[in-house]
């Protein structure tokens, strides 16, 4: 289990995956530029090292453009999202799916209209599961 966790990107590479996700490819300073808009001022130096790392471990790709590198997702957002709560209701809620969705909306202010949808999504899950 611990192998998996591994693989899921920390709360950094998920930043950087999705700014990516939205437009890419993009050089460092780009990078840099949209994790300091969105709260994450980080040294240029932090920023180089963290998607040299994410190259390694294959989350991104880098290509080479004049005296710069571009940075683009190597991995699917839905790929990162299906493992990661995956996993999530693997340890937290011991495979049970249904026990995801009672603390979802335990935790949630759904709306009437959000309750129609779900019961919707529910039942069109359903169809195609016969």
């Amino acid at each position: 289990m611990a192998e998996k966790t591994k693989q899921h990107p920390t709360e950094l590479e998920l930043l950087i995956l999705k700014i990516l996700w939205e437009e890419s490819p993009l050089p460092v300073r780009d990078v840099r530029s949209r994790l300091a808009e969105r709260g994450r001022d980080l040294a240029h130096t932090s920023v180089i090292t963290t998607l040299n790392t994410m190259c390694d471990k294959k989350q991104l790709r880098r290509k080479k453009s004049g005296k710069a590198f571009l940075f683009s997702p190597k991995i699917k957002q839905e790929r990162v999202s299906q493992s990661m709560l995956g996993d999530l209701v693997d340890r937290v809620f011991d495979g049970s799916a249904s026990a995801l969705m009672l603390s979802l909306f335990d935790r949630s202010d759904l709306d009437v209209d959000e309750v129609r949808e779900l019961r919707r999504l529910l039942n069109q899950k359903a169809k195609e599961m016969k």
